[in-house]
């Protein structure tokens, strides 16, 4: 009688090797690696997300896409239904729009906003938000007055400007013979930086509450540990503050500089459309002119694809400095 050795040639391989080992994690983690690359670790959340994405698409992306489009054709406004040839034109009309001083001027312009409005906007922020970070009595009160001009209709705070910063306004009086002349409004040099103040202090306080969020992921051990070493509270802000909210500081330097490359309801009120001769005209402005105003589409398409590279040069350059990625 033979004995039968386990492992051995005529014995049952199923028996002699015991059940089958499941497949090790190794083998698994691509199939789990694809599907987290396409639907995250949370699919479900692509649900809730959904109507934001959809949002997104129709508002900004698609509207993107067909300005790209029309910009390389003769492209002009048509009847609902008709069908009217718009033939490829290629440059063209970047050649009409870069060739027009108004346009340069345009983007001159909107370059004083931006440095005028982005440092001030993150000075004044970070600054505010540290101050009502410290208060103990009336936070409240203090938090939601900053916050009212931001959610304030623009007709209406640019009427109380309007009334402020007019010749015989409440500013030109207390300033006395020291008010400029023409007033501030309609002077080429002060008309756009008073845009840029009147846009800064109406934006303040969503930029607060954005350096409050991050304000309360700061440790209070470090500003005690800097207390101990004899540091005030100005070694406390540069030392502590400054370099533990830098990622909002980077998000506040771009939302303000997209917000200030857009701008186009505060030249449109204040100044009447642009003026005093085009001296507050913003690109966006310049693009309501020539594309409804002077029925000129294609061209003020080409001048919004300019103005889209134009921001992305500057926020590649903002992200740069600021460095606000985690090291």
């Amino acid at each position: 009688m033979t004995a039968v050795v386990p492992g051995r040639a005529g014995s049952d391989p199923g028996a002699a090797r015991g059940p089958a080992p499941e497949k090790s994690g190794k083998d698994a983690a691509p199939r789990r690696g694809i599907l987290h690359r396409l639907f995250g670790a949370q699919p479900h959340g692509l649900l809730f997300s959904a109507p934001y994405i959809v949002f997104v698409l129709v508002v900004f992306a698609y509207p993107v896409v067909f300005a790209v489009w029309m910009s390389f054709q003769d492209y002009f406004f048509a009847a609902p239904g008709a069908v009217v040839d718009r033939p490829f034109v290629g440059f063209a009309n970047y050649v009409t729009a870069l060739s027009d001083p108004e346009v340069w001027r345009s983007f001159g312009n909107v370059g004083i906003f931006l440095v005028i409005n982005v440092p001030l906007t993150v000075v004044l922020s970070i600054l505010l938000a540290t101050a009502l970070d410290r208060v103990t009595k009336a936070r409240t009160f203090f938090r939601v007055s900053y916050y009212v001009p931001y959610v304030t209709a623009s007709v209406a705070v640019v009427a109380v400007w309007l009334f402020l910063f007019a010749r015989g306004g409440l500013v030109n009086n207390l300033l006395g013979p020291l008010a400029p002349d023409p007033s501030w409004l309609v002077n080429s040099a002060l008309a756009m930086p008073t845009i840029a103040f009147f846009v800064t202090w109406k934006g303040l306080g969503f930029y607060i509450l954005l350096y409050l969020a991050a304000l309360q992921n700061v440790p209070r051990e470090l500003y005690e540990s800097v207390s101990m070493d004899g540091g005030g509270r100005l070694r406390q802000f540069f030392s502590v503050t400054v370099p533990s909210v830098r990622p909002a500081t980077l998000l506040v330097v771009l939302l303000a500089t997209i917000t200030g490359a857009n701008l186009f309801t505060e030249p449109y009120l204040l100044t009447g459309g642009g003026g005093p001769n085009g001296a507050s005209t913003s690109p966006v402005l310049l693009m309501y002119q020539r594309g409804i105003e002077q029925q000129n589409p294609d061209v003020a398409a080409a001048i919004g694809v300019v103005l889209i590279v134009f921001v992305l040069v500057i926020a590649a350059v903002q992200r740069k400095l600021v460095g606000g990625e985690e090291r």
